[in-house]
């Protein structure tokens, strides 16, 4: 994922990478509610070719000029900046993502690891502490370029904490740390938590998420409870925005699919449930007033991010026109 982004190259190279326009996703575009906001979680997948990008362009190419295009995408109004967990963004480097995104267009960029990984597993502090967890200060930094060319594009950052081993965190100290953390970060962005230690989602965690207007991420993650199961929770949807992220079936590997499902072009095994769950959160969403609802999706998940995003949206839609003809 490190080599997700790059800055745009000129005019000539921005113009080799184009869309796939076509006019049945023109129609299920128009058709979606304008609160609701599906995307991936990168746009770098040559796999892509005839589904989402004209042509056959290059991993390459989609590093250095894609991000235009997958804007222009019908059926993509948001992305994951995941290269940001790997490495701060500079203003230079997402002044160059701006250029040529419409207005409203948003991004999620990912915080840096150095913030949110407890124990890192690599690098010279591998297998120890991390001092800067949860460091309101780092954040600060990470956050600050944020504020030029790129802002009306930022959308809420993803708070993604890395599994933190059994017992080396307890619920009540994470807790501690996270209501600290929040309490000082800066309070002009929107922010958005996703777990991926089940011990650590109880009503203590959504409480302080609720009180400093952070978002809960209901994630589709090997390791955390079905998504159904997360928004059962009471008040689980903890401010005036709704984040999702989809991305690994339960028990299962990332490795192991990323190989299984490689080039990323099919889907490989639809997740119905995961569909269902994700067209109640938007139900929910929608009767709560219309908060915004931000869901992205990895190629993990069912095979090829942009196709279950399509399929999310015609189901989305479909069941839009079953509810107005009664």
């Amino acid at each position: 994922m490190k080599d997700q982004l790059a800055l745009f190259a000129g005019d000539e190279d921005d113009a080799a990478v184009e869309p796939v326009v076509d006019a049945r996703d023109l129609d299920l575009r128009a058709a979606l509610p304008e609160h609701v906001r599906f995307g991936t979680c990168t746009w770098t997948f040559p796999g892509w070719r005839g589904i989402v990008y004209a042509g056959a362009p290059s991993e390459a190419s989609l590093r250095e000029s894609g991000l235009r295009a997958y804007a222009r995408f019908p059926l993509f109004r948001t992305v994951s900046i995941d290269r940001a967990f790997y490495e701060p963004l500079s203003a230079e480097t997402l002044d160059g993502y701006a250029r040529g995104l419409s207005l409203d267009f948003r991004a999620m960029a990912k915080m840096w690891s150095e913030v949110v990984t407890y124990v890192p597993k690599h690098g010279p502090q591998a297998g120890k502490v991390n001092p800067n967890f949860l460091s309101a200060e780092v954040a600060a930094h990470v956050v600050a370029p944020y504020r030029g060319a790129f802002r009306p594009h930022t959308g809420p950052f993803t708070l993604e904490i890395p599994p933190i081993p059994d017992g080396a965190l307890p619920a009540r100290a994470f807790h501690g740390k996270l209501e600290r953390f929040l309490e000082r970060l800066p309070t002009d962005f929107r922010y958005a938590v996703e777990l991926r230690n089940r011990a650590y989602f109880t009503p203590r965690y959504l409480a302080i998420l609720r009180a400093h207007r952070v978002a809960h991420v209901f994630n589709f993650w090997t390791g955390m409870p079905e998504l159904r199961v997360q928004l059962a929770a009471p008040g689980s949807i903890t401010t005036d925005f709704v984040v999702s992220r989809l991305l690994l079936p339960p028990f299962t590997r990332y490795a192991e699919k990323k190989v299984e499902y490689a080039p990323f072009n099919r889907i490989a095994r639809a997740e119905t449930g995961m569909r269902e769950d994700v067209l109640e959160l938007v139900r929910q969403a929608t009767e709560a007033g219309s908060l915004p609802v931000y869901v992205v999706v990895n190629n993990k998940a069912e095979g090829c991010a942009p196709l279950t995003v399509r399929a999310l949206e015609e189901a989305l839609v479909a069941r839009l026109r079953r509810t107005e003809a009664g």
